[in-house]
């Protein structure tokens, strides 16, 4: 990877490739060397450290995929333009070593890969591309910019930080990064967000539907009513803390694989909401990434591990659709439809608008998380969630007599081996009709080129045919020359058809 760019590496490398050309010369020539290399050595050092007030750096069309721009006092992390979908940009810190990205600046819109993107310093950092007209800015009125050996990138004047990406998380928070109340982590995909509760962290789908949840558990602190919020931090020492106040005692603790163990010059953890919903944390070992934490083990728990409508096995034993007529492609049975059922006719005749499937031997992720009632029967069950517009499922459980209401688009179900376990599932009508119009498409195109092959297949083998017999193809291809369509016949056959 190049972190680099060209001219910033040539110029660093110049004290060495000048030592090396005249080392061998006579000794009048290394002291002017020696002051030479002195000064390009400590030209670089500042140009790569801090940003001041006049700072400007556009993108090269060189760099295969990072261009450093700044880097922190040990090396280990750097602030620059990350190449993306050949094309587009992104400001961002990365891990120098791995190169893993930490953060990044603007992650819903990438700028142009063009000489006409500008990052500049005037008090505040400011990501310009007028190609696309996407800018970015701190909004500050600093004196320089600087990246901690922390990865923690700040605008500071007078030494005292006015703004900080720490307080901006992507999808990433590092070990001694603060989680507050006021921060989520988003996934890449932006589906999946991590978010603090008062008591809670928890993981969402969308901006509503909780599908994960930590409570804290208060083992060397208790929650504190009037105290604030709490917040979250990544120990150096191998697990996640939740705090309420600055004590540095947890109200709770998430111990990573890596607790206790022996902490190094180069080791470095850091958590990331994953796009796949999980909540997944690494510990870098000196050459590799490590996976340290993962707030879900079991992968049909995840949200969408079998899409919508599909069905999870646990151990392993792959994805199905939740109806047995459907099969299970491209990793969805039907689409993902939001909104009401009801439709215009009201909640008594809310059956226009879906139908219904069931399914037993099947259970929901996380129904601790879920609504529920008691109610004495399955039908009792149904009929709770089929009058209720925004229902769009129930799961009743014979045994217990408990009845979950799903209250968001179906995603994967858990598959079990007990039939008391039994699904009410509503499917939006114009799911299907889109998968019947699919198929209609499908069955006219496959007959349309059936026909083609055929034809093309005989018209090739008379063809053959006609060669091998020695008859020349004017002589059966055609009724004859053109002219003989004005012959007394065709007129005769043209008045026919014009009597009739």
């Amino acid at each position: 990877m190049t972190l680099f760019s060209s001219r910033t590496r040539f110029l660093c490398d110049m004290p060495t490739v000048i030592f090396n050309m005249f080392a061998t010369h006579q000794p009048r020539f290394m002291l002017l060397l020696f002051l030479s290399m002195q000064i390009i050595t400590l030209r670089c050092s500042s140009i790569t450290q801090e940003l001041h007030t006049g700072f400007s750096a556009t993108p090269e069309s060189s760099t295969a995929s990072f261009q450093a721009v700044l880097s922190d006092p040990t090396g280990n992390f750097s602030l620059g333009f990350l190449r993306v979908n050949r094309n587009q940009l992104a400001l961002a810190i990365l891990h120098v070593a791995s190169p893993e990205p930490f953060w990044v600046a603007n992650p819903t819109h990438a700028a142009s890969w063009s000489d006409t993107t500008r990052l500049i310093f005037n008090g505040s950092l400011v990501l310009s591309d007028p190609e696309t007209r996407v800018s970015w800015s701190t909004a500050t009125n600093g004196d320089r910019a600087v990246l901690l050996n922390t990865s923690n990138l700040q605008v500071q004047a007078e030494g005292i930080p006015l703004w900080e990406s720490f307080d901006f998380p992507t999808n990433t928070i590092v070990q001694g990064q603060n989680f507050t109340s006021k921060m989520s982590l988003l996934s890449s995909n932006g589906l999946y967000s991590l978010r603090l509760g008062d008591d809670f962290m928890g993981l969402y789908e969308g901006n509503e539907y909780l599908y994960w949840k930590r409570t804290v558990m208060e083992t060397k602190a208790e929650v504190q009513e009037g105290k604030g919020p709490i917040y979250a931090r990544v120990n150096q020492e191998g697990y996640l803390g939740m705090y309420q106040t600055n004590d540095e005692k947890p109200v709770d603790v998430q111990k990573f694989n890596s607790f206790q163990q022996a902490v190094t010059a180069a080791s470095f953890l850091f958590m990331r909401m994953e796009a796949d919903g999980n909540l997944k944390a690494y510990y870098w070992d000196g050459s590799s990434w490590l996976t340290n934490y993962q707030a879900i083990s079991e992968t049909c728990e995840l949200p969408r591990s079998c899409g919508s409508y599909g069905l999870c096995r646990p151990g392993g034993s792959g994805c199905s659709c939740l109806d047995n007529r459907t099969q299970f492609e491209a990793g969805r049975c039907f689409n993902d439809v939001g909104g009401e059922l009801c439709g215009e006719e009201g909640i008594g005749r809310s059956k226009s608008g879906y139908w219904v499937l069931r399914r037993s031997g099947v259970e929901a992720p996380h129904k601790e998380l879920l609504r529920h009632v008691t109610t004495s029967s399955l039908a009792e069950c149904e009929e709770l969630c089929e009058k209720n517009c925004s229902c769009w499922g129930a799961v009743y459980n014979n045994g217990t007599g408990f009845c979950y209401m799903l209250d968001s688009p179906i995603g994967t179900m858990l598959g079990s081996g007990d039939a008391t376990k039994v699904g009410y599932f509503k499917v939006k009508k114009v799911d299907v009709e889109k998968n019947r119009v699919w198929v209609r498409v499908g069955v006219v195109v496959t007959v349309l080129v059936a026909v083609g092959v055929i034809i093309v297949g005989t018209w090739f083998f008379v063809r053959r045919w006609k060669r091998r017999r020695g008859v020349k193809e004017e002589e059966w291809a055609s009724p004859g020359p053109y002219k003989n369509l004005g012959s007394a016949s065709f007129r005769s056959i043209e008045m026919s058809n014009s009597v009739e």
